[in-house]
Protein backbone atom coordinates (compact mmCIF):
# COMPACT_ATOMS: atom_id res chain seq x y z
CA UNK A 1 0.00 0.00 0.00
CA UNK A 2 2.89 2.22 0.49
CA UNK A 3 4.18 1.50 -2.71
CA UNK A 4 1.10 2.74 -4.23
CA UNK A 5 0.43 6.05 -2.10
CA UNK A 6 4.17 6.55 -3.96
CA UNK A 7 2.93 5.96 -7.30
CA UNK A 8 -0.32 8.30 -6.68
CA UNK A 9 1.58 11.13 -5.04
CA UNK A 10 4.21 10.70 -8.16
CA UNK A 11 1.66 11.17 -10.69
CA UNK A 12 -0.32 13.58 -8.94
CA UNK A 13 3.15 15.82 -8.65
CA UNK A 14 4.08 15.52 -12.02
CA UNK A 15 1.34 14.76 -13.93
CA UNK A 16 -0.43 18.48 -13.96
CA UNK A 17 2.90 19.85 -15.08
CA UNK A 18 0.18 21.80 -17.79
CA UNK A 19 -2.01 23.10 -14.99
CA UNK A 20 0.88 25.58 -14.22
CA UNK A 21 2.37 26.07 -17.90
CA UNK A 22 2.33 29.37 -19.67
CA UNK A 23 0.75 29.49 -22.95
CA UNK A 24 3.12 30.30 -25.73
CA UNK A 25 1.16 32.66 -27.09
CA UNK A 26 1.21 34.68 -24.16
CA UNK A 27 4.91 34.34 -23.49
CA UNK A 28 6.63 37.82 -23.21
CA UNK A 29 9.39 38.45 -25.83
CA UNK A 30 12.30 40.54 -25.10
CA UNK A 31 13.27 42.91 -27.55
CA UNK A 32 16.90 43.08 -28.87
CA UNK A 33 17.77 47.01 -28.07
CA UNK A 34 21.44 46.96 -28.89
CA UNK A 35 20.58 45.87 -32.60
CA UNK A 36 20.83 48.84 -34.66
CA UNK A 37 18.32 50.01 -37.30
CA UNK A 38 18.74 49.52 -41.09
CA UNK A 39 20.16 53.09 -42.43
CA UNK A 40 18.68 53.79 -45.81
CA UNK A 41 22.38 56.07 -47.58
CA UNK A 42 19.65 57.23 -50.11
CA UNK A 43 16.61 58.68 -48.04
CA UNK A 44 18.42 62.58 -47.45
CA UNK A 45 19.57 62.44 -51.50
CA UNK A 46 16.01 61.02 -52.14
CA UNK A 47 14.32 64.13 -49.71
CA UNK A 48 16.53 66.73 -51.22
CA UNK A 49 15.48 65.16 -54.95
CA UNK A 50 12.03 65.66 -54.01
CA UNK A 51 12.31 68.73 -52.53
CA UNK A 52 14.09 70.82 -55.68
CA UNK A 53 11.00 68.97 -58.19
CA UNK A 54 8.43 70.05 -55.78
CA UNK A 55 8.95 72.35 -52.94
CA UNK A 56 7.70 70.76 -49.71
CA UNK A 57 7.78 67.40 -50.97
CA UNK A 58 11.06 66.33 -49.34
CA UNK A 59 9.16 67.79 -45.94
CA UNK A 60 6.16 65.20 -46.64
CA UNK A 61 8.82 62.32 -47.62
CA UNK A 62 10.28 62.75 -44.50
CA UNK A 63 6.78 62.80 -42.93
CA UNK A 64 7.11 66.11 -41.81
CA UNK A 65 3.88 67.85 -42.76
CA UNK A 66 3.87 70.75 -40.64
CA UNK A 67 6.61 72.36 -42.21
CA UNK A 68 4.83 72.48 -46.17
CA UNK A 69 2.90 75.59 -44.99
CA UNK A 70 6.24 77.28 -43.82
CA UNK A 71 8.00 76.49 -47.30
CA UNK A 72 4.76 78.08 -49.55
CA UNK A 73 4.71 81.04 -46.88
CA UNK A 74 8.02 81.72 -47.33
CA UNK A 75 8.19 80.95 -51.45
CA UNK A 76 4.96 82.90 -51.86
CA UNK A 77 5.86 85.84 -49.88
CA UNK A 78 8.90 86.37 -51.65
CA UNK A 79 7.27 85.85 -55.37
CA UNK A 80 4.54 88.22 -54.14
CA UNK A 81 6.93 90.78 -53.59
CA UNK A 82 8.82 90.18 -56.57
CA UNK A 83 5.56 90.49 -59.25
CA UNK A 84 4.51 93.25 -57.26
CA UNK A 85 7.75 95.66 -57.63
CA UNK A 86 8.05 94.43 -60.94
CA UNK A 87 4.52 95.41 -61.94
CA UNK A 88 5.51 98.51 -60.52
CA UNK A 89 8.93 99.24 -62.66
CA UNK A 90 7.05 98.61 -65.54
CA UNK A 91 4.68 101.12 -65.50
CA UNK A 92 7.47 103.90 -63.99
CA UNK A 93 9.67 102.75 -67.12
CA UNK A 94 6.77 102.85 -69.44
CA UNK A 95 5.89 106.21 -68.84
CA UNK A 96 9.60 107.13 -68.66
CA UNK A 97 9.69 105.53 -72.26
CA UNK A 98 6.74 107.65 -73.16
CA UNK A 99 8.01 111.21 -71.64
CA UNK A 100 11.42 110.64 -73.88
CA UNK A 101 8.99 109.40 -77.05
CA UNK A 102 7.39 113.19 -76.53
CA UNK A 103 4.15 111.82 -74.98
CA UNK A 104 2.62 113.83 -71.66
CA UNK A 105 -0.41 112.05 -71.09
CA UNK A 106 0.81 109.21 -68.17
CA UNK A 107 -0.27 109.55 -65.12
CA UNK A 108 2.64 110.80 -63.12
CA UNK A 109 2.68 114.00 -65.11
CA UNK A 110 2.72 116.68 -62.40
CA UNK A 111 3.49 114.58 -60.04
CA UNK A 112 6.98 113.48 -60.90
CA UNK A 113 9.27 114.57 -62.98
CA UNK A 114 11.98 112.48 -65.27
CA UNK A 115 14.44 112.29 -62.54
CA UNK A 116 12.24 111.12 -60.12
CA UNK A 117 10.36 108.53 -62.58
CA UNK A 118 14.65 107.03 -63.01
CA UNK A 119 15.05 107.06 -59.42
CA UNK A 120 11.44 105.05 -58.51
CA UNK A 121 12.79 102.20 -61.66
CA UNK A 122 16.06 101.83 -59.92
CA UNK A 123 14.01 101.61 -56.65
CA UNK A 124 11.43 99.06 -57.75
CA UNK A 125 14.11 97.38 -60.44
CA UNK A 126 16.66 96.96 -57.07
CA UNK A 127 13.67 95.56 -55.08
CA UNK A 128 12.48 93.19 -57.56
CA UNK A 129 16.04 91.54 -57.81
CA UNK A 130 16.57 90.94 -53.79
CA UNK A 131 13.00 89.56 -53.93
CA UNK A 132 14.09 87.00 -56.28
CA UNK A 133 17.31 86.58 -54.71
CA UNK A 134 15.12 86.38 -51.78
CA UNK A 135 13.05 83.38 -53.63
CA UNK A 136 16.06 81.25 -54.64
CA UNK A 137 17.61 81.30 -51.31
CA UNK A 138 14.28 80.42 -49.28
CA UNK A 139 14.27 77.67 -52.42
CA UNK A 140 17.45 76.25 -51.84
CA UNK A 141 16.90 76.33 -47.78
CA UNK A 142 13.88 74.03 -48.49
CA UNK A 143 15.73 71.83 -50.36
CA UNK A 144 18.94 71.92 -47.44
CA UNK A 145 16.13 71.32 -44.81
CA UNK A 146 14.71 68.03 -46.71
CA UNK A 147 18.40 67.13 -46.64
CA UNK A 148 19.46 67.39 -43.40
CA UNK A 149 15.94 66.23 -41.75
CA UNK A 150 16.57 63.13 -43.73
CA UNK A 151 19.79 62.38 -42.14
CA UNK A 152 18.70 63.41 -38.70
CA UNK A 153 15.62 60.93 -39.27
CA UNK A 154 18.50 58.11 -39.44
CA UNK A 155 20.41 59.05 -36.06
CA UNK A 156 20.59 56.74 -33.42
CA UNK A 157 19.06 58.62 -30.36
CA UNK A 158 19.02 56.00 -27.45
CA UNK A 159 17.69 56.34 -24.85
CA UNK A 160 20.06 54.60 -22.67
CA UNK A 161 22.85 56.72 -23.45
CA UNK A 162 22.75 60.32 -21.71
CA UNK A 163 25.43 62.70 -21.14
CA UNK A 164 24.33 65.98 -18.67
CA UNK A 165 25.30 68.33 -16.68
CA UNK A 166 24.81 67.55 -13.07
CA UNK A 167 24.72 70.15 -9.51
CA UNK A 168 26.04 68.15 -7.04
CA UNK A 169 26.92 68.80 -3.31
CA UNK A 170 30.65 68.18 -2.32
CA UNK A 171 30.86 65.54 1.00
CA UNK A 172 34.02 67.60 1.58
CA UNK A 173 33.36 71.29 1.69
CA UNK A 174 29.31 71.17 1.79
CA UNK A 175 29.59 73.65 -1.47
CA UNK A 176 27.52 72.84 -4.99
CA UNK A 177 29.78 71.23 -7.61
CA UNK A 178 29.24 71.14 -11.19
CA UNK A 179 30.12 68.97 -13.17
CA UNK A 180 29.36 66.36 -16.04
CA UNK A 181 27.63 63.32 -15.59
CA UNK A 182 28.19 60.04 -18.85
CA UNK A 183 25.46 57.14 -18.31
CA UNK A 184 25.29 54.72 -20.14
CA UNK A 185 22.05 52.13 -19.18
CA UNK A 186 22.63 48.18 -19.94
Amino acid sequence: MNRFLYIVLFFFIFGNQNLFSQEIGNAIIAKDTTKLREIDPLRPSKAAFFSAILPGLGQAYNKKYWKIPLVYGALGTSMYFYLENNKKYNIYRDAYKRRLAGFRDDEFVGIFDNQRLIAAQRFHQRNRDLSLMVTAVFYILNIVDANVDAHLIQFNVNEKLSFAPDVYQSEFTVLPTIGLTFNYKF
